[in-house]
């Protein structure tokens, strides 16, 4: 636990690394560029069509009927655009998810390392093309999870806990295995997994509780859709900053482990961990590091 909050502080102070915030833009550019370029393009029509579905559909009409009654039939213009959104976030999530993990996450595992684990040997227990077939996989299962779970999001508690926990179980995934792709041999990163599932997840849900509030933004859409241009955007921008944060605490966390796993006694879990006779002296200097990075 103390290293998880050790780690959480770092991240937020790294945040503002002006070599973080530089990096930061390259993926928010590609997403705006992305996500406005396909809204102007089939927004309109998708909108259309989902109320011809929702016009022809007797199951509504039930619903219909009572909003009329009850004098808020002004809320059904309110709906379709209400139901897009809820279609199109978990796209807008995992296409800012991937960019950060693509774009961003090999150079912040490389600014911590050099500020921080300067010491660590890149074993390369990982490649590229593991790295996108472990995030493909990764996000396949989360949409499937998500679309079973969809129904349930209608009910208030699930509707935030659901998300939060399909997204904080892919940010997990995704994440351990970028940061550790490098550093890590396999054993280290099955075994840093093994032992650390419950805070990696731990970490993956807070993340995907932040990750919540740009769904703010897309419901203020739903309501003032005028001004969903300008919304886009920012939703974009939120989900692009909570990304960059977790790859960052997910760095710290786990090279920090990766850094005190080296020097334990081999074991059946540990195959390669380095038995040497200078872990205190190791130590001493991470310590050293920390302190002068700060």
């Amino acid at each position: 636990m103390r290293n998880m909050a050790d780690s959480f502080w770092r991240a937020v102070a790294y945040c503002f690394h002006p070599k973080v915030i530089f990096l930061s833009l390259v993926p928010l550019i590609l997403m705006m560029v992305i996500v406005m370029g396909l809204g102007a393009l089939y927004w309109d029509a998708a909108l259309q069509s989902v109320r011809v579905w929702m016009e022809g559909s007797s199951t509504l009409n039930w619903a219909w009927i009572w909003l009329e009654r009850v004098g808020l039939m002004s809320l059904k213009s309110v709906v379709p655009p209400l139901l897009l959104i809820v279609a199109v976030t978990p796209l807008v999530v995992v296409m800012s998810l991937l960019a950060v993990s693509f774009m961003m996450t090999p150079a912040l595992v490389n600014l911590v390392a050099t500020r921080r684990f300067s010491h660590l040997e890149r074993k390369q227990g990982g490649s590229m093309l593991q790295s996108i077939g472990w995030t493909l996989f990764s996000v396949l299962l989360a949409l499937g999870a998500l679309v079973l779970t969809l129904p349930l999001w209608w009910l208030p508690p699930l509707a935030v806990i659901l998300p939060a926990l399909i997204w904080g179980w892919l940010t997990y995934r995704v994440m351990t295995y970028d940061v550790l792709s490098e550093h890590a041999s396999r054993n280290e990163r099955i075994e840093l997994m093994r032992r650390y599932r419950f805070q990696l997840l731990g970490m993956g849900i807070i993340t995907g509780m932040m990750g919540a509030a740009p769904s703010l933004v897309w419901a203020s859409g739903a309501l003032f859709v005028a001004a969903f241009v300008v919304l886009i955007p920012i939703a974009v921008w939120i989900y692009t900053l909570v990304f960059v944060f977790s790859a960052l605490w997910f760095v710290h966390f786990l090279l920090k482990a990766l850094s005190q796993l080296r020097y334990e006694p081999p074991s059946a879990f540990n195959p390669d961990s380095q038995n040497a006779f200078n872990a205190l002296d190791v130590e001493s200097k991470v310590l050293n590091v920390d302190a002068a990075s700060g």
